[in-house]
């Protein structure tokens, strides 16, 4: 079983970042300034040695392979943003690519949403509008990822590289521009392209072209189960909980057919977003390190069995302040990674 973890690259300045959110902002703003909501909320999250890194350090993120790679692993999928010839947070991704120290495998997840104040991709407050252009635009976006594309390390299923969208139903112009990918792709020598699109918390009927979907945890959940919400009253307004061990029953009892289409499991490692959006947020309780590590077996066992696939893909290496990651922190140590890696060896 190859697991992958998504990856932010949000730890480093940027100037859109610096106007917005004041001079500095990373991710680990937000991660240090979160505080309890409610009796035995874990706030703010800290990690392991104070390792606050930067992404723009070359042993930052060598540490961080290293790490993935030493407790199972198999590789990143970076987040990627591209607004119509617009890049944001790329530099992370542009290094390891020119970095032979960088060795472990990875792909991209285009999230294709607009940026704004309120975290929610949304039409309101924007910082960055996401928009797609013309064919002209398609294809300078096509040779920017063609370097990626063709590199050694990047995951390929079939001898395709796999690049996932995270709302491919926002794009007009899919058929149009994924058929010009399409071509560019034959014509450059990848053989084309295996296209997956996510199944998160938001509108995902039949679409064509894409040879998979990715199941994207806990959101896929919280858009097609029955979470058991509870709202608890804060001194910042009221704020919705939910239990971690119903929440992960729910993704291992869920049926998998979805008209014969090929569907990459996914996994979540906890949630809370408070950090980002405060009381507006949601958070999971009740999560450990050692749960997390039994119903990550039980899910690859299902990705073995009833899925037929190689591939499960976790939410989320980093994420921080969203309270779902598996780098070590003051709280835990390294004992999520310890799991994640009992989970990947089969001795849960």
């Amino acid at each position: 079983m190859k697991l992958i973890a998504y990856l932010l690259p949000q730890f480093h300045p940027i100037p859109e970042n610096d106007l917005h959110w004041g001079k500095g902002f990373t991710e680990w703003t937000n991660t240090k300034k979160a505080k309890p909501l409610y009796k035995d909320h874990h706030q703010p999250n800290e990690p392991w040695a104070d390792n606050y890194y930067c992404l723009l350090e070359d042993q930052a993120r060598r540490r961080q392979e290293e790490l993935a790679a030493a407790y199972g692993l198999h590789g990143f999928c970076y987040y990627h943003y591209w607004f119509k010839g617009k890049k944001l947070l790329e530099k992370p991704l542009e290094q390891k690519l020119r970095d032979p120290l960088s060795t472990l495998p990875f792909c991209l997840s285009w999230a294709n949403e607009s940026w704004t104040r309120k975290w929610d991709g949304g039409s309101r407050d924007v910082i960055q509008k996401q928009t797609y252009g013309t064919e002209k635009d398609w294809k300078e976006h096509f040779e920017y990822l063609l370097p990626f594309f063709r590199d050694s390390r990047y995951v390929r299923i079939g001898g395709k590289p796999l690049f996932v969208i995270y709302r491919p139903g926002d794009i007009g112009c899919w058929n149009e521009m994924r058929s010009l990918w399409e071509k560019l792709a034959v014509r450059n020598g990848l053989g084309g392209i295996y296209w997956v699109r996510t199944l998160g918390g938001f509108q995902a009927g039949r679409q064509e072209g894409f040879d998979a979907s990715v199941e994207f945890e806990p959101h896929y959940t919280f858009a097609t189960g029955s979470p058991p919400w509870r709202k608890l009253k804060t001194a910042d307004g009221p704020h919705l909980v939910v239990d971690y061990d119903p929440l992960w029953m729910e993704i291992l009892h869920r049926s998998i057919h979805r008209e014969g289409e090929a569907i990459l499991p996914g996994a979540f490692v906890g949630w809370d977003n408070t950090p980002r959006i405060g009381s507006r947020g949601q958070s999971c309780l009740g999560a450990t390190p050692e749960k997390f590590g039994w119903y990550l077996s039980r899910q690859i066992r299902r990705a073995k069995e009833l899925y037929r696939s190689e591939f499960l893909f976790i939410n989320a290496w980093n994420e921080w302040a969203e309270g779902t990651y598996l780098e070590p922190d003051r709280r835990y140590g390294f004992r999520y990674l310890e799991e994640l890696n009992k989970a990947a060896q089969g001795t849960n």
